[in-house]
């Protein structure tokens, strides 16, 4: 549906009052997700840190800094119409391949990827601002396209949409951010409506290239780490140690855990970056089951509100939206628990909202603050 079937109602004032329709249960489960992250990277950074708290460099002082920055990015996107991000799609896309080009220049590497600029103190991490312009057009070409994939022309269009940011995330190397890009298409064409027939040509071909492209496109050390899911113990002490003592504070840590600052894997330093990927097994140690399953609870939460909104959406393109960026924190949740419950590959994902990241953590949050335009917004588009 184009921008021009779309009738706008505003108040006799010429202002939008949508406010009272803001999800306050989602921006809830989101600042309680927060909360968790904020007291795991407390757990997890005693050891290392042990400069002043009120310091740019204290992990949690950061993280509560960008957190704080997220929100009033939140509210800020929220006031605006998600329409103007849609039609500004192309520009958003453009920019963020523009920014992955030149991280292969420029970028910082560190664990032997490249995905970071340096900005000073801050580490910007374009992929993760990426994610978030192809969700926006491929909403914006589905839109404009019929509403729908049922065209096979259109379908291809679309995957062609998101391959080229895939494949320079896969290429920093990144293969789990890869991963959600294909994801996040396989969610918004599904909901788009893509013939069972057509989706599963384009899986065929896929099979077909995969030996092609784990022969001379997958990096030695990740083939190395997907052998490790099978047989952990083959290399203990190197490529299986993260994955063996993620497995030991997970499964120390019983029903209620040993205390927050009290699990040894993490507090000894055996558990490695535990404030970013491996967070979640600090969480499995210091809260035991019942953290987790409040960690859960909250992600339900979360997920159920950006589902009623893409539920209520008013057209297409916010439909289209709100499933994609649902798609983006699902499956960056998903992956990241699995690698710590040695069920994917170690891969370095955050967390969403909870694990030490500025641009994962200000990112997710305008992901919200559309979610609550679309929400604040749906009854005010029609089809006309």
């Amino acid at each position: 549906m184009s921008a021009r079937s779309i009738s706008f109602r505003q108040t006799s004032g010429g202002r939008f009052r949508g406010w009272d329709r803001f999800d306050y249960l989602l921006v809830l489960a989101a600042l309680g997700l927060v909360t968790f992250g904020l007291l795991l990277i407390y757990s997890g950074s005693a050891r290392a840190y042990t400069g002043p708290t009120i310091s740019f460099a204290n992990p949690v002082t950061k993280q509560a800094a960008f957190a704080i920055i997220g929100i009033g990015m939140m509210l800020l996107v929220s006031k605006l119409d998600y329409h103007y991000l849609t039609h500004l799609a192309w520009a958003l896309y453009i920019g963020s391949l523009l920014s992955l080009v030149a991280l292969m220049f420029l970028g910082h590497s560190a664990g032997g990827s490249t995905r970071w600029f340096n900005v000073g103190p801050v580490q910007l991490q374009p992929s993760e601002f990426a994610k978030l312009a192809t969700i926006l057009l491929l909403a914006n070409y589905f839109s404009e396209h019929g509403g729908d994939a049922k065209d096979f022309r259109t379908l291809l269009i679309s995957l062609a949409i998101v391959a080229p940011s895939a494949l320079l995330v896969f290429f920093q190397p990144d293969l789990g951010t890869a991963i959600v890009f294909l994801a996040m298409w396989l969610g918004v064409v599904l909901v788009a409506g893509v013939s069972r027939s057509h989706l599963v040509v384009v899986g065929a071909v896929g099979l077909v290239v995969l030996p092609f492209a784990w022969t001379f496109a997958v990096a030695d050390y990740q083939v190395e780490r997907i052998s490790i899911l099978v047989d952990p113990q083959q290399d203990p002490l190197g490529a299986g140690y993260n994955v063996n003592q993620a497995k030991i504070a997970i499964g120390s840590g019983g029903t209620f855990g040993k205390g927050l600052t009290n699990g040894e894997q993490t507090q000894r330093g055996y558990l490695k970056v535990p404030t970013k990927d491996f967070i979640f097994s600090v969480l499995g140690e210091e809260m035991g089951f019942a953290g987790a399953m409040a960690l859960f609870g909250l992600f339900i939460l979360l997920l159920m509100r950006g589902i009623r909104a893409a539920q209520i959406a008013g057209d297409t393109a916010g439909q289209l939206v709100a499933v994609g960026i649902v798609v983006l924190i699902l499956m960056q949740a998903f992956i990241n628990i699995a690698v710590n419950l040695s069920l994917f590959p170690v891969t370095g994902i955050p967390l969403p909202l909870v694990s030490q990241g500025g641009s994962s953590l200000v990112s997710i949050f305008v992901s919200l603050g559309i979610l609550q335009s679309i929400i604040m917004r749906h009854r005010a588009y029609r089809q006309t």
